[in-house]
């Protein structure tokens, strides 16, 4: 029987079918890393807020501490945005007559709140509590960056699944001691593995990285 396909035939199929592999395998890694893109996670862009809120001013100028506005970020599973009269308490005395500040004064007046928009904007499909990472050592700058250097405020960290679970697993490489958490120019000792581990210990750290911990 005469030979119905060419030679080349076997040739052209592996090549088809391994193409095609290679294809998919690099649309599948180009997606991946699209998703953790600054593009997508939107890393480093600054929001456009109702009042141009600078933290580089208030925390690193000025030395406001986290807790002043965030007053529930020890006790609470959220940081809490400061209502109005926070801002005023300074601002009825300073800048009082700022164009700028003129939305915190109508709102303070009216009693409807600046519609701010959120930065750090977890999935409705995840559960983090503040109080219990601030408790257990985990500073401010770790997931927040460098706020104190932020004249508008951007997200520093993707906050995706696997970031986290880099902290989750490694607990003893970001941990600090509790009264560093809120100091932003805190830098790792050279022992600090030596210490993560020891207060690991010390402030019952578990490496929790079953699905239950954040989706609930």
């Amino acid at each position: 029987m005469a030979q119905i396909f060419h030679k080349a035939a076997n040739t052209l199929a592996y090549v088809t079918f391994y193409g095609a592999v290679l294809f998919i395998g690099l649309g599948v890694w180009l997606i991946l890393e699209l998703d953790r893109s600054a593009y997508v996670t939107q890393v480093a862009a600054a929001r456009e807020q109702p009042v141009p809120f600078s933290h580089k001013h208030h925390v690193g100028g000025l030395g406001i501490d986290c807790r002043y506005c965030h007053a529930s970020v020890e006790e609470s599973s959220f940081a809490d945005i400061p209502p109005t009269y926070t801002c005023m308490s300074c601002h009825s005395q300073i800048w009082a007559d700022s164009t700028m500040l003129e939305p915190v004064r109508r709102s303070f007046g009216t009693g409807r709140s600046l519609r701010w928009l959120k930065v750090h904007d977890l999935p409705d499909f995840v559960y983090f509590n503040h109080s219990i990472h601030v408790n257990k050592g985990i500073g401010c700058a770790t997931c927040h960056g460098r706020v104190d250097q932020m004249p508008l405020t951007w997200l520093a960290n993707p906050l995706k699944m696997e970031w986290c679970l880099g902290c989750h697993r490694q607990p003893e490489l970001y941990v600090r001691p509790r009264d560093q958490v809120f100091n932003m120019e805190y830098q790792p000792p050279p022992n600090q593995l030596e210490l993560g581990r020891k207060l690991v210990k010390e402030y019952r750290i578990q490496s929790l990285t079953d699905c239950y911990t954040c989706h609930r």
